[in-house]
Order: structure tokens, then C-alpha cells, then sequence
């Protein structure tokens, strides 16, 4: 899995610490789905997809409920972040979003909120985006690390640990 490699390469940056209780979401498995733990936090993990017709990159994250129905993930049973993997060709990154962002943001399911199952992601190397997907550039960028050539260790144990 790309992104599970990605995540373990930058795990020597911060100190070679180990994942534990690794389980792969089996339901989101086209997109790397993951659940993992690191360091006392618990995270999901995905792989975002280029699409052909649209700038950006597209990733799900959705469950099935008690009537084996399609939901969005619940802010009270989520992990602490969700881990976005961006890998095309050379360009490379990851959005590392706290789950109270996802659910400010609406894409976290909650008690005044239905939440989304997929959403879509602006690395900061996409440019001459319309308005809206500018918008959505605009709060998702401080959540992000091009890891395209060097890696910033401080901007990555803040995102990862903060």
C-alpha cells in the first residue's frame, strides 16, 4: 500500500516510531482505506485519487451502519486525524486533518450535521482553481505537507502530533 510506505519512510524523520493495531477498512480499500495507531494517537489513513475532468484529487471515507447502509464517519467514533496521501508521479504530500476541522468543515458526520462520505483535496501545487475549489484550497493548505522534495520534520510532527 503506497500510502502505508509513505507514512512508514516519514516515520524515520520523526524518530523511527513503530504503527501498532494496523487494520485495513476493508469497505474503503480502493483508496487504501487504514486505521492505525502511533504515539498514543489514532489515526485513518487514505490514498487520494487524480480524476480525470477535475483539478484536485478525490477520496472516500464512508462506513456501513447497523442496516448495511453507506454513512459518513461520526466525529465521537473517528480517530484523533485523518491522513490523506497524495502521490502522482514526482509530486507528493499529505493533508493531516484533526478531526474537530472535519467536523467544523462538514465532512464529519455530528449531533447538527449529516456529513460527507467523499471529498475532494487541493495539494498547493494545484493552481488556477475556480472559486469554490480555491475556497476549499484555502482552509485544507495549512494542513498540508509537500513532501515532493524535502521534508520540513517540524511541520511534520505538528501536523502528526498536534
Amino acid at each position: 500500500m503506497k500510502s502505508i510506505n509513505l507514512i512508514k519512510e516519514l516515520l524515520n524523520y520523526l524518530g523511527k516510531l513503530s504503527i501498532s493495531k494496523i487494520k485495513v477498512e476493508q469497505q474503503n480499500a480502493a483508496y487504501e482505506g487504514t486505521y492505525f495507531e502511533l504515539n498514543g494517537h489514532q489515526y485513518r489513513s487514505r490514498l487520494a485519487k487524480m480524476t480525470p475532468k477535475k483539478k484536485g484529487y478525490f477520496v472516500v471515507f464512508w462506513e456501513k451502519d447497523d442496516k448495511n447502509q453507506n454513512q459518513p464517519y461520526e466525529f465521537a467514533d473517528s480517530p484523533d486525524k485523518l491522513i490523506i496521501s497524495v502521490i502522482d508521479g514526482h509530486l507528493q504530500g499529505q493533508f493531516i486533518f484533526p478531526k474537530s476541522i472535519l467536523l467544523e468543515k462538514g465532512i464529519l458526520s455530528g449531533p447538527n450535521q449529516t456529513g460527507k462520505m467523499a471529498t475532494r483535496v487541493y495539494p498547493s501545487w494545484v493552481k488556477d482553481l475556480n472559486p469554490s475549489a480555491q475556497k476549499t484550497q484555502n482552509w485544507q493548505v495549512p494542513y498540508f505537507i509537500d513532501l515532493s522534495s524535502e521534508v520540513d520534520c517540524h511541520i511534520l510532527k505538528t501536523l502528526y502530533y498536534s
